[in-house]
């Protein structure tokens, strides 16, 4: 057990320790408080204020309770913040980087940011064309209308140009694009700092020249190199493949690891095995992996996002797919696997109520119930505890990866609907899977199922535990 304990924390030292991993870690929790504004966003225009009625059933509380459609004006300000940080994540997702990769190399001030930017930008394309216009529209009436009847009143006056514009593709602002965004922003920062190390391609100004331009001189050469060599790669990528580096990093590195782990639940059910394992050493386990969660299966949950935004019907039927939505997301298994926190202790925390018969654990449950309620078990996971713990660390690792399962299963079958909304990680259980679900009961429903299937697990072991705790506490007498 030692020897095990002692590999993985090296493991976890050296996860702990990279710059690359670590970045990527920090740049989005820095960004979550964007996301979960956007969340808000969405669970305002789709959820509160709206009332839309599909097959006879209402879509939004809207069609339940009419008054709050008076304050259906606003929804546009919710759209657009919806649209600002989850449509637009991939922009502040790479400045972010940029700068943690900046700062890692001895940066100061927020020029790594914007730096990032610039750098994605430079590889991606911002003029586009449109062919193959449809012409075979139809209005609410049925009637047949022509293309060029639509963009004339739409106010396009010369329709020769309708087939080009320019602006960034929605596609690489969001969640697809979160991949480029990653790779740029590291990339362009290491690429910036190897020249800043080159004393020959520094601008030096005299002394009485302010610090700030000075400072400003000083980086010119470096950033101009910088983007001519990742606008470079950008250009080789497009002449030898075809693809813009957005599109490559898509097709080649951030769909094949959606397909192969963010859609495939033995990989995360192995996922959550390494996460409980890391815990038993004494090593936040989800920390050391959210370097690999976020990434994948974040796209994931936006790609739900979207869908849901768009008004199309969350059927509860067995091929989810078929509406284009995603099984497994990062909230979902927020939802499933990680409600209680890590381990879904608060499984145990219930058996003990239930049926510990030692006051010092019912003592520790006492104090673990209300943050468990907010996801957080430090105090059970430290205080039990269940750190290097032979016994109770079975259900630590079984529990989660039964409940992922579970989970898993319950959203494949349709009883629960597919999840759609980031909720902040310290929402409550129960309240959680309804928000998550878009505002469906269901998804309560779901989670009460999985709480129960964890205190099922854990009361066996709770009982031989306690035994061995008794045996402990004669021996010492």
């Amino acid at each position: 057990m030692d020897a095990f304990a002692d590999k993985l924390g090296r493991v976890g030292a050296w996860c702990g320790q990279n710059k690359y991993l670590g970045s990527i870690k920090n740049a989005f929790q820095n960004f979550m408080p964007a996301t979960i504004a956007g969340a808000i966003g969405v669970l305002w225009t789709n959820v509160l204020v709206n009332d839309n009625v599909v097959n006879g059933n209402a879509q939004g509380l809207g069609g339940i309770f009419k008054p709050i459609m008076a304050l259906a004006p606003i929804n546009e300000v919710f759209a657009a913040i919806q649209f600002c940080t989850i449509s637009c994540i991939s922009i502040g997702i790479v400045m972010l980087v940029a700068q943690e990769i900046g700062e890692a190399n001895g940066e100061t001030g927020a020029f790594p940011a914007v730096l990032g930017f610039m750098a994605w930008a430079v590889v991606t394309p911002t003029a586009h064309s449109v062919t193959g216009l449809a012409s075979s529209l139809t209005n609410a009436a049925g009637d047949a209308i022509s293309i060029g009847d639509v963009l004339t009143k739409g106010g396009v006056a010369d329709l020769t140009k309708v087939g080009t514009f320019t602006g960034f593709n929605g596609d690489y602002l969001g969640a697809t694009g979160l991949f480029t965004a990653l790779i740029v922003g590291i990339l362009a920062l290491e690429i910036y700092g190897m020249f800043r190390k080159m004393d020959a391609l520094k601008i030096k100004m005299p002394e009485q020249v302010p610090p700030g331009v000075s400072r400003a001189f000083e980086v010119l050469i470096p950033t101009f190199l910088t983007l001519v060599v990742v606008g470079t790669i950008g250009w080789l990528v497009h002449m030898t493949t075809g693809q813009y580096f957005n599109d490559l990093i898509k097709t080649v590195i951030q769909q094949p690891l959606v397909d192969i782990i963010g859609d495939n639940i033995v990989a995360v059910m192995f996922m959550y095995v390494l996460i409980s394992l890391f815990w038993l050493v004494g090593i936040h386990g989800n920390n050391m992996l959210s370097a690999v969660k976020e990434p994948i299966f974040r796209p994931m949950l936006y790609a739900n996002t979207a869908i849901f935004t768009e008004g199309k019907t969350i059927a509860l039927t067995p091929d989810i797919k078929a509406h284009g939505y995603y099984t497994m997301n990062l909230t979902m298994m927020q939802m499933f696997a990680e409600w209680g926190g890590s381990g879904v202790t608060l499984g145990l925390v219930i058996a003990i109520f239930i049926f510990s018969k030692r006051e010092d654990n019912r003592a520790i449950a006492t104090l673990s119930i209300v943050p468990g309620l907010f996801n957080i078990n430090e105090t059970v996971t430290f205080g039990i505890p269940l750190v290097l713990n032979p016994i109770l660390g079975i259900p630590f690792i079984l529990a989660p990866v039964a409940c992922i399962f579970v989970g898993w299963l319950l959203v494949t079958i349709g009883f629960c609907p597919p999840i759609v909304i980031e909720v902040p990680w310290t929402m409550p259980p129960l309240l959680l899977g309804f928000l998550a679900t878009g505002g469906s009961i269901m998804g309560a429903v779901s989670q009460i199922i999985v709480i129960a299937l964890s205190t099922v697990i854990y009361i066996p072991f709770l009982i031989a535990y306690e035994k061995y705790q008794n045996k402990q506490a004669a021996a010492a007498e």
